[in-house]
């Protein structure tokens, strides 16, 4: 007789719950219930994976404020200051469809936390030599690390809040989770401003040695954390149970990866968004200077933490209208908005125009992790590597900030008018939606409004074990 999903099924006390301690190949063709995992199930482990979202947003927030602190402290053009970009964003194309995927499907999600904040540690350990040398391309180097890193935990954050509780709430759930990261990037350039920064000369790097010291030995902690806690791994096959439960509310098709299309115009879609998005955060600083002469570095600083509050108020926002708007609408709105004022940042000067940019930053909030999960809905047994595919998308922001960079220089400074280059990524990223709406109403509706998985009990044995046969056939 053939072996079953069901027969290999072992008892844990909450589904999918991982027990081993050592590093153990996960099989993914195991229907392990998690796909059906409920609200109360899953508040635990979500929290503490939000955490994960706080410091990558950070992270990110640092970034920028980097960004504008190197060009003084190392001397060079906004166009070389895009490297850090690039090396960051740039780690993201690599990972997720390399090696970090490879260990979100070989060994679950666990180890990918795992393996993520180890890197991420010493990525955070290289800044201190590349500090003492004044190395801007060590400092690159570092920063290709960090995203090495940073990139592997979204591979496995990401998916794992989507499909961690009923799928329902997926696009709220990730949403809400990563409004924590919006607040980690508020954090960062206040703590930047107010700390690192404030009465230290512009051209020493000392105080940043000392920040990724100290992130470096909170996420080795956090690394230890996770090998401790036990945390569910939603399967493949999980994923497929789970849609093949909901075919009838969604008209789920099994079919292979190449034939998922939305997943590939969303993936497209949000190469075009990160990569705008990131140029905005990049040149945020740059920006205000430009519209608002005499501005200083601390003081821009100031109104970038103003802006990323806004971007931060945002997500909270979306997710409070995730509760009573279809997803699909919500990002049809907010992608609008940005489309609006991206053009209005690009000709208001002064007070106003720092206005437009952080409007920019607000609609800009809930983007990502809808387009994510949107672009994730009815994928099945593909998810997981859909997700990878998402997620290197994330690389656009290695190709805007260079781009707008260079460009500004080309316009003697006038970083306002180069501003046209994420607006382009804008436009391209607004398409998605209008598709979405248009040609997806049905099939998005039906996972958010009929699907019952994760809300109504369980089914009885017996039919589990009929949906596990046909997950296996799969």
């Amino acid at each position: 007789m053939e072996e079953t999903p069901a027969s290999r099924k072992g008892s844990v006390s909450a589904p999918g719950a991982a027990k081993a301690r050592g590093l153990k190949a996960l099989d993914d063709h195991v229907v392990t219930g998690a796909g059906e995992i409920t609200v109360r199930e899953s508040i635990v482990p979500v929290a503490l994976v939000t955490i994960l979202f706080f410091m990558w947003g950070f992270a990110y927030g640092l970034l920028d404020v980097l960004n504008a602190h190197f060009q003084h402290a190392l001397n060079i053009t906004q166009g070389m200051s895009g490297g850090l970009q690039a090396a960051y964003f740039g780690a993201y194309f690599i990972g997720p469809l390399t090696y970090s995927g490879w260990i979100v499907r070989k060994f679950g999600y666990r180890w990918a936390f795992i393996f993520g904040l180890c890197v991420y540690g010493v990525g955070a350990l290289m800044f201190w030599p590349s500090g003492v040398k004044r190395s801007f391309g060590g400092f690159c180097g570092s920063m290709f690390i960090v995203g090495s890193g940073l990139s592997t935990l979204e591979a496995a954050a990401n998916p794992f809040i989507a499909t961690c509780g009923p799928p329902r709430y997926s696009e709220m759930r990730l949403t809400l989770a990563q409004s924590f990261q919006a607040v980690g990037t508020v954090v960062a350039p206040v703590i930047a401003s107010q700390v690192i920064f404030k009465n230290v000369d512009d051209t020493s790097l000392e105080s940043v040695q000392w920040v990724y010291l100290g992130i470096a030995i909170f996420v080795f902690l956090l690394a230890v954390v996770f090998f401790f806690v036990n945390i569910p791994e939603v399967t493949d096959a999980d994923m497929a149970d789970q849609a093949a439960k909901s075919a009838d509310d969604t008209d789920f098709e099994d079919k292979p990866l190449c034939q998922q299309y939305t997943l590939f115009y969303g993936a497209f879609a949000q190469f075009c968004y990160v990569g705008a998005q990131v140029a905005y955060a990049g040149y945020f600083i740059n920006y205000v200077k430009w519209i608002r002469p005499g501005t200083s570095s601390a003081t821009g600083s100031n109104f970038l933490a103003v802006g990323q509050a806004c971007f931060a108020a945002g997500r909270f926002v979306a997710s409070g209208l995730l509760k009573y708007i279809k997803p699909r609408l919500v990002l049809m709105t907010f992608m609008t908005g940005v489309v609006i004022f991206a053009v209005l940042v690009m000709v208001i000067k002064g007070n106003a125009g720092v206005a437009m940019i952080s409007m920019v930053l607000f609609f800009e909030s809930c983007i990502f992790p809808l387009i994510f999960t949107l672009s994730l809905r009815g994928l099945g047994r593909h998810s997981k590597r859909g997700a990878s595919f998402i997620v290197a998308a994330v690389s656009g922001g290695a190709l805007f900030p260079p781009v707008l960079g260079v460009v500004a220089d080309k316009l003697n400074g006038n970083t306002q008018h180069a501003f046209f280059i994420p607006l382009i990524g804008f436009v391209i990223a607004f398409s998605f939606p209008v598709y979405l709406n248009v040609f997806k109403a049905k099939t998005l509706d039906g996972w958010t409004e009929k699907v019952k998985v994760g809300i109504e009990p369980a089914r009885d044995d017996e039919e589990k074990a009929a949906t596990e046969t046909y997950v296996e056939k799969l």
